[in-house]
C-alpha cells in the first residue's frame, strides 16, 4: 500500500520508494513541496536546513556514520548550484548521497523558465550518476538506479532530476518493486585467490612492513579485519587523516596518523621512519593523495606496495602496486585467513622486534610533547583544549573537525579509543564550513552518541545559521569554536610561502556565544584555561546544543611538515605570545 489517498501521485510513489530503501530522514528545504508534503505518510522526517551547502554536509555526515545512503533535496536553479560543493566533497571522499533535485516543468524546458538551468551539465563533474526522469512509469526504475550508483563500487553521489509537473502527475505504478538498496557497501567483491596468495607471500616475507589505512576502511566497516591482520602478521598500522579511528590508537601496533601532520614535535615525526624505511607497504582504502603522503614524500620508491581498494583507478595512480581490487573488509579477511595457514615464525620474530622498537619510539615521543602548557588568558593553546577533550571522550563519541587546522588538531591530539571510532573530517576537497553541519548529520545518524564539532572562527562563519536548524530540529551537538581572529592556516601558510599574508586573513572579533544564545542554544565565551574545564564538564553531563567560543593563541599551529624550519608567526598586534 502506497497510501490511503485514493489518487496517488508520483510524489507518493517517490516517497514510498524512499521508504523501501530504508530512508527515515530527508535533508531538504520546502522544495520539492509535493514530495515533502506526502513524505510523513511514509515515516520520513524532513530535516530543513538553512542553506543547501550546509544541508549537503549534513547528508555527508549522516551517510558516513549510518552506513545508509543519505538523501537530500533541492530546488532547481540557485539552490541546486549550492549542492555542487558538498557533492564534490562526497565524490572525492566516496560518500553515498542521492540528491533529488526539482526541475522545471517539462513543457517549459529550453524556454527560459524561472530558474531554469542545465542541471545535467551542472552536476556532471561532481556526481557519479546524473539523470532526469520524464515519465511516471519510470520513477521507481530511476530512483533505484540512483541508489545503486551511489552505493556500489566506490560510493559517491547520484543526482536524480524530477520535473515539478511530473511529481503532481498520477502514478501509473503501484510500487511493485521490493528490493532494498539503501545501505552500503551494496556489493562486496574480492580479488582473485591467486592475487591474495601473492600479496600474502609478500607481506609474510617482509622485513620492515607497514600498513597505511585510509577512509575506505571506515566505508567498508573493516576495522576489525584490519586489526586482525595486523595482529597475525605483527605489522604496525598507520592511518591517513580520513582513516583516523580505524584502529585503537592505544593498541601496541598503532602508529597514529601519517601524512602532512608529521612535523616537528609530533608522534609522526618520530615514527616517520616506519614508512620511509619500509620494504613493503600495504595500502588499504587510500587515494595516496597529497596530504595523506606528505606531498608524496612519505612512501619510498624502493618499497614494494600492495594496494587494496574498491576503485581500480586508484591503484597505481601514484604508485605502482600489487593490485587487490575489492572490498576492504572481505579482502583483509581473506588475506588473514591465507596468512594463518602459512609458516609465520620469521614474521613473528621480526614483528616482535619491530613492536618493541615502536613502543620505545612512542615513549621517546611522549617525553617532549608539543606545547603542553595551557596558554595565556585570552590565548589558550589549542593543544590544551584537545587534551581536555581527550580526557572526557568515550569510545562511542563522535568528533568532527572542520577543514583547515581543525582537522589537524583533532587528528593529531585526540586518541581513538576503539577500532572504528569515528573522527569525521571533510578531506575530499577540504572546504571550510563543514564542521557544524557534518556533526549535525552524524548526530542524526547516531542519536545516542555525543557529537563534538571542532571549528575555527573562519570556518564557523560559513554556516552558523545552522545553529537555528540544530535548535529547531533538536540536534544536540557541542561546537568548539577555536577563536583566533584570523584565518590561521591561510595566514601562516602565506607567511611561509610568501613572507607575508593577505588582508583577508584578519577577522573581526565576533561573539559566537551570543549568536548561539540568539538562536536559542547555549553559548559561553571562554577567555582563559580556568574557564574551559568546567564548561566542558557541564556539556558532557548535559549534552544539549552548546557553543564554546574559546579564545585561542593566533600564533598556534599544528605540527605540519611544511612549517618545519620556517617562520609562520604573525607580526604585529595579533601576536599575543610567541
Amino acid at each position: 500500500m502506497l497510501s490511503n489517498n485514493p489518487v496517488l501521485s508520483v510524489a507518493h510513489l517517490l516517497a514510498a520508494s524512499l521508504k523501501r530503501h530504508g530512508v527515515t530522514e530527508v535533508f531538504g528545504q520546502s522544495i520539492p513541496s509535493t514530495l515533502h508534503l506526502v513524505s510523513p505518510e511514509y515515516g520520513i522526517r524532513q530535516i530543513a536546513y538553512r542553506a543547501e551547502n550546509a544541508g549537503g554536509a549534513m547528508a555527508d555526515g549522516y551517510a558516513r556514520v549510518s552506513h545508509k545512503v543519505s538523501v537530500i533535496t533541492a530546488q532547481n536553479g540557485p539552490a541546486a548550484t549550492l549542492l555542487v560543493a558538498p557533492l564534490a566533497e562526497a565524490l572525492k571522499a566516496s560518500v553515498p548521497i542521492v540528491a533529488i533535485v526539482q526541475d522545471v516543468a517539462r513543457e517549459t524546458v529550453d524556454r527560459n523558465a524561472f530558474q531554469e538551468l542545465d542541471h545535467i551539465e551542472l552536476f556532471r563533474a561532481c556526481a557519479k550518476w546524473v539523470k532526469r526522469v520524464d515519465r511516471a512509469d519510470r520513477v521507481e526504475d530511476y530512483l533505484d538506479m540512483a541508489f545503486t550508483a551511489a552505493a556500489t563500487g566506490r560510493p559517491g553521489p547520484a543526482v536524480l532530476l524530477v520535473p515539478m509537473d511530473l511529481l503532481r502527475e498520477t502514478a501509473t505504478s503501484k510500487g511493485s518493486r521490493r528490493t532494498q538498496l539503501g545501505t552500503y557497501p551494496m556489493d562486496r567483491t574480492v580479488p582473485p585467490l591467486e592475487r591474495i596468495e601473492e600479496a600474502a607471500e609478500v607481506l609474510i616475507n617482509a622485513v620492515r612492513p607497514l600498513i597505511i589505512a585510509g577512509g575506505g576502511v571506515h566505508l567498508s566497516d573493516a576495522s576489525t579485519e584490519l586489526a586482525a591482520l595486523g595482529d597475525v602478521l605483527n605489522i604496525p598500522v598507520a592511518t591517513t587523516n580520513m582513516g583516523k579511528g580505524v584502529v585503537d590508537e592505544r593498541w601496541s601496533l598503532s602508529a597514529g596518523v601519517f601524512g602532512n601532520c608529521m612535523g616537528s614535535g609530533s608522534l609522526g615525526e618520530v615514527l616517520r621512519h616506519l614508512a620511509t624505511n619500509a620494504d613493503v607497504i600495504l595500502l588499504v582504502g587510500t587515494r595516496t593523495n597529497q596530504n595523506g603522503t606528505d606531498n608524496w614524500s612519505l612512501i619510498p620508491k624502493t618499497a614494494q606496495l600492495v594496494h587494496i581498494d574498491v576503485d581500480s583507478n586508484e591503484i597505481g595512480r601514484n604508485y605502482e602496486a600489487l593490485r587487490l581490487v575489492g572490498d576492504a573488509k572481505l579482502t583483509l579477511a581473506l588475506l588473514r585467513k591465507y596468512c594463518e595457514s602459512q609458516d609465520l615464525s620469521l614474521r613473528k620474530e621480526l614483528g616482535a622486534v619491530a613492536q618493541k622498537a615502536l613502543a620505545d619510539d612512542k615513549v621517546a615521543a611522549m617525553k617532549k610533547p608539543l606545547h603542553p602548557e595551557p596558554g595565556l588568558e585570552g590565548a589558550i593553546r589549542p593543544e590544551y583544549v584537545m587534551r581536555k577533550i581527550d580526557e572526557l571522550l568515550k569510545p562511542g563519541d563522535i568528533v568532527v573537525g572542520d577543514a583547515s587546522y581543525s582537522t589537524n588538531w583533532v587528528n593529531t591530539f585526540l586518541t581513538s579509543q576503539v577500532a572504528g571510532m569515528r573522527f569525521l573530517t571533510p578531506r575530499g576537497l577540504a572546504g571550510l564550513g563543514w564542521g557544524l553541519p557534518m556533526a549535525m548529520g552524524a548526530k542524526l545518524a547516531k542519536p545516542d552518541s555525543r557529537v563534538i564539532a571542532v571549528v575555527g572562527d573562519g570556518g564557523f562563519a560559513h554556516c552558523w545559521a545552522e545553529l537555528e536548524t540544530a535548535k529547531r530540529e533538536g540536534i544536540d551537538v557541542l561546537v568548539l569554536v577555536l577563536h583566533n581572529r584570523i584565518l590561521g592556516y591561510q595566514a601562516h601558510a602565506e607567511n611561509v610561502l610568501y613572507g607575508n599574508h593577505t588582508a583577508a586573513c584578519a577577522l573581526t572579533d565576533v561573539d559566537h556565544a551570543a549568536i548561539a544564545v540568539a538562536c536559542g542554544c547555549k553559548g559561553y565565551r571562554i577567555n582563559g584555561p580556568a574557564q574551559l574545564e568546567p564548561a566542558l564538564a557541564a556539556w558532557f553531563a548535559n549534552p544539549v546544543t552548546t557553543v564554546l567560543d574559546i579564545s585561542i593563541d593566533p600564533q598556534a599551529f599544528p605540527p605540519l611538515t611544511m612549517y618545519d624550519g620556517k617562520k609562520p608567526w604573525i607580526a604585529g598586534e595579533l601576536c599575543i605570545s610567541s
